[in-house]
């Protein structure tokens, strides 16, 4: 009895541990930008069923990419003092403790696909195999901030592929936007491990081309990405309140930079965690009130 006691608790106790070593609170990140390309592809609500499979899709998706990336950067992570009490470096997870959990979220990723449609089915293992791919690239590229930002913005595309089967400018003009918009977050990210960085042979525009102008770097994208915005707007013509959706998502994405510059980069973890969140959902926001 007091043995299937300590298995379950011990069990129960790793389960939280891994959603949080995979930061699950931050799948509304990408979360609602697949929603608005699920919403623009038809201008309207898709029945409950797509909608509930493309949110089990796009959440087995995220857990899986996180996962990997604790599990192919656990000896970056311990060496970093930013990343060290992460529960792989820490030893609250070993590595067959998170192995198992994302297989299962990629099986569930693939049952996902299946019961949308064959074009989302065909190109899942692509998905899938970018998100294996991309922890790699700060190993050899400074363009890794890029990457990461083209791997959250397979969301929209993703949204709008599992409605209708078929792509055209305005996914593709989506996800520029995603892509844009988080990898200008990244890379502002990353300005904390330059001196860790430069130590361990890992590369990202802050290290190519310095903090202020990474901070530059940065602001062109987050313009950029709101002009992409801007223009999904006015090809569907959609109402003033998609547009003010954009005006709240702009004016987040203008405050990130009061709390953050290159001289003091200590609010880092609000503007992360809390303008990022704000600008997806004031995105979605607006757009559901344009379409409704």
């Amino acid at each position: 009895m007091d043995l299937n006691k300590s298995n379950s608790s011990n069990f129960f106790t790793k389960t939280i541990y891994f959603f949080q070593a995979i930061k699950f609170q931050e799948s509304i990140f990408a979360l609602p930008f697949a929603y608005i390309g699920m919403i623009l592809s038809i201008e309207k609500l898709p029945h409950f069923e797509t909608f509930a499979w493309i949110t089990i899709a796009m959440i087995s998706a995220r857990t899986f990419g996180m996962a990997t990336n604790r599990i192919i950067d656990n000896k970056i992570d311990a060496l970093n003092p930013r990343t060290s009490n992460r529960h792989i470096p820490k030893g609250l997870l070993s590595i067959k403790d998170v192995l198992i959990p994302t297989i299962l979220s990629a099986l569930i990723f693939f049952l996902s696909a299946f019961q949308l449609n064959l074009v989302t089915l065909i190109l899942s293992p692509l998905a899938l195999v970018y998100l294996t791919i991309y922890p790699y690239t700060k190993r050899f590229t400074w363009s890794a901030n890029l990457l990461l930002g083209w791997a959250l913005a397979i969301a929209p595309s993703a949204g709008w592929i599992a409605v209708t089967g078929s792509y055209n400018l305005i996914p593709f003009l989506l996800s520029l936007a995603v892509a844009l918009w988080a990898g200008s977050f990244d890379i502002l990210y990353h300005t904390q491990d330059i001196e860790f960085q430069n130590k361990n042979h890992l590369h990202s525009i802050a290290k190519k081309f310095g903090i202020k102008n990474a901070f530059i770097i940065s602001k062109v994208m987050d313009f950029f990405s709101m002009i992409c915005l801007l223009s999904v707007g006015f090809i569907l013509e959609l109402n003033y309140l998609y547009f003010f959706g954009c005006l709240s998502a702009t004016f987040l994405m203008v405050y990130k930079y009061v709390l953050i510059t290159p001289e003091d980069l200590s609010k880092m973890g609000i503007a992360f965690l809390r303008i990022n969140a704000f600008v997806s959902t004031s995105m979605l926001l607006g757009t559901l009130l344009a379409i409704i």
